[in-house]
Formats: structure tokens, C-alpha cells, sequence
């Protein structure tokens, strides 16, 4: 699935203040991650396993 596709969302950990923002889009057994300060650059894609694994980890 193509960048441009999928339905951006930013993440709740990410501040307010601007400059360090993630978003991510949910797939069913994909979680897409980008800096939304460039949405055309790259993405890190990871099992939706290892995407709850990581955020177990930072709460």
C-alpha cells in the first residue's frame, strides 16, 4: 500500500509543541510510522506484534 493511501494519524505521545511529531497509519497487520515534518520521506513499517511490544514498553 502506497504512502499517499493510507490514513495518517499523529500519535498521542508526540508533543504539542511541534518538532518532534510521529504519526502512524494502521493496517491490519502493518503499523506504518514517518515524521510528519516530511510525509514524503521514508517510513518505518513493523508487525502490529512488535508495534504493542514497543508501546508496552513506553507507558
Amino acid at each position: 500500500m502506497s504512502s499517499e493511501a493510507l490514513q495518517w494519524f499523529k500519535s498521542t505521545y508526540s508533543g504539542s509543541e511541534g518538532g518532534q511529531c510521529v504519526e502512524i497509519a494502521v493496517c491490519p497487520h502493518t503499523i506504518h510510522v514517518r515524521d510528519s515534518k516530511t510525509p514524503t520521506g521514508p517510513t518505518l513499517q513493523v508487525t502490529a506484534t512488535a508495534w504493542s511490544a514497543f508501546i508496552a514498553t513506553t507507558a
